[in-house]
């Protein structure tokens, strides 16, 4: 169960409407790693979480608080959006190239939503499920949305910069302190899962004695230069206390050449009849054409 409060977690007001500041801050909102993307993200894995307890709370409780901000964003816009005339919005409904030009308000912003936010990033690509991770194994999550909370706040300060409003700055201000306790809360989360031996199956012990462990130690340098063996991970014992790590300068290739099979016929594939004796199942005499056959065997016929 959810329940509204009808009260902003922090203020959303600038001083003054800004459309195209209301077009840049979509991206805190509907982008890969807006407000949005850790939402959907904390719920899904709060709802996917099999142990009843702490871990689960934690998790749905910040999923809960990340809605609040979604609608703290999506106030803000509104209110940026405000000053826009409405002779302009009218004519953006008729000529969308007219909403982008005046103020460089978003088209959508005016004809599918009115004057407010939309479901999309700074560019207008509406936000995608596919952002989220959700695996159900809880430190390969909490691992993504340290990433997922850096990346935010990133963005978040890159934006702060972009904008004089003391009002939108106010509410930045007070999102990147919420992605700052957030990193380290989920880091802080990932140590307690470790101290408490639920690590997950798959991250990062499982299979450890199936795996190929010739190369579980071997960080293979493939860039030009060696700067990358100077740094402290090219020799040391790994994180996961199981394995040392070394560096490994221009290793060889270990597999053969990256021929693909010769195409099916119906699929109608270029291939040359003249390659591929030496491959694993040879040329398809289905498409190797006879002596004279069509009009690359005139032209070879002419030729030989």
């Amino acid at each position: 169960m959810f329940r509204h409060t009808k009260h902003l977690q922090f203020e959303a007001r600038p001083e003054a409407p800004d459309a195209l500041f209301a077009k840049k801050l979509q991206e805190l909102i509907g982008g890969a790693y807006g407000e949005m993307t850790v939402t959907m993200q904390y719920l899904f894995q709060g709802w996917n979480c099999r142990m009843e307890g702490k871990y689960k709370d934690l998790i749905m409780d910040v999923a809960t608080e990340e809605i609040g901000h979604v609608e703290m964003l999506a106030t803000m816009v509104a209110r940026l959006l405000e000053g826009a005339p409405s002779e302009t919005v009218a004519k953006a409904v008729k000529d969308p190239a007219v909403a982008a030009v005046v103020g460089g308000m978003d088209p959508q912003q005016a004809i599918v939503s009115g004057g407010g936010a939309t479901l999309a990033d700074s560019v207008g690509t509406p936000w995608n499920g596919k952002y989220i991770v959700a695996s159900g194994n809880l430190l390969a999550d909490f691992r993504a949305n340290v990433a997922a909370e850096a990346q935010g706040r990133l963005q978040t300060a890159r934006l702060y910069n972009m904008t004089d409003d003391p009002g939108v700055k106010e509410m930045l201000k007070f999102n990147l302190a919420r992605d700052t306790v957030h990193q380290n809360m989920w880091l802080a989360a990932i140590e307690e899962l470790q101290e408490d031996g639920i690590e997950g199956e798959i991250a990062p012990t499982a299979l450890f004695d199936e795996e190929n462990q010739e190369h579980a130690n071997t960080i293979w340098g493939l860039s030009d230069g060696t700067e990358a063996a100077q740094g402290r991970w090219a020799h040391r014992p790994a994180p996961d206390g199981q394995h040392e790590l070394r560096y490994l300068d221009q290793p060889d290739p270990l597999g053969g050449p990256a021929s693909a099979p010769p195409p099916d016929p119906k699929l109608y594939g270029s291939v040359d009849g003249r390659i591929g004796e030496g491959s694993v199942q040879g040329p398809s005499k289905a498409t190797k054409p006879a002596k004279g056959e069509g009009m690359m065997g005139k032209i070879k016929d002419a030729l030989d």
